[in-house]
């Protein structure tokens, strides 16, 4: 882990942390190695969010610092040309969430590993959206869609008993959890 990049993209140095994600790829950093230390500094965005020392400027603009080194660090990943995808996931927020810094990772780190992600939008952060993530999984019940889908949570403050209450079949702490659920759920690499 790069505690300079983590402490870059933190601390809104926005154009360094750009630069010294580059660095560090050409000089052998693991794409996968970036995209944790990304994941870290965004931890300790929402956290400071949460404590009230940023606010929603502080938050667009880390957005905007991942998007910028997802876009560094994804031709790295990837094998270039066209491949079938692995399966197809939804990716959303639920109502009364605003936040897509999380959601931003989970969408990457699933695509790069070869599924088809159709993201709907602003990622569970707040622990009001925990009754948001219970009624989104009655409305699929209500549809009789339940049964045919796999349904993750995540979130900086997800954890089992978030899972449980909204009655999700699984939650993950970082974007490579999300990834091994998909690959578990659609047997991806069972056989590898």
């Amino acid at each position: 882990m790069s505690d300079e990049l983590v402490d870059a993209i933190a601390d809104m140095r926005d154009e360094e942390a750009i630069e010294l994600a580059g660095r560090l790829l050409d000089g052998g950093t693991p794409p996968a190695e970036i995209l944790e230390d990304c994941r870290e500094a965004m931890a300790i965005v929402g956290k400071r969010f949460e404590d009230e020392e940023y606010f929603i400027p502080e938050l667009i603009l880390a957005g905007e610092t991942l998007r910028a080194i997802s876009e560094i660090v994804k031709p790295r990943m990837t094998g270039g040309g066209e491949t079938a995808k692995n399966g197809r996931i939804v990716l959303g927020t639920v109502q009364g969430d605003i936040h897509d810094i999380g959601k931003d990772i989970v969408s990457f780190m699933l695509d790069v590993n070869g599924f088809e992600v159709f993201d709907l939008g602003v990622s569970g952060f707040l622990t009001l959206s925990f009754d948001a993530m219970k009624e989104t999984v009655e409305a699929l019940e209500k549809a009789d869609l339940r049964d045919g889908v796999k349904i993750m949570i995540g979130g900086g403050t997800v954890d089992n008993n978030v899972r449980e209450y909204s009655r999700a079949d699984a939650y993950g702490d970082t974007a490579a959890d999300a990834v091994k659920l998909a690959k578990a759920w659609t047997g991806v690499g069972v056989n590898d």
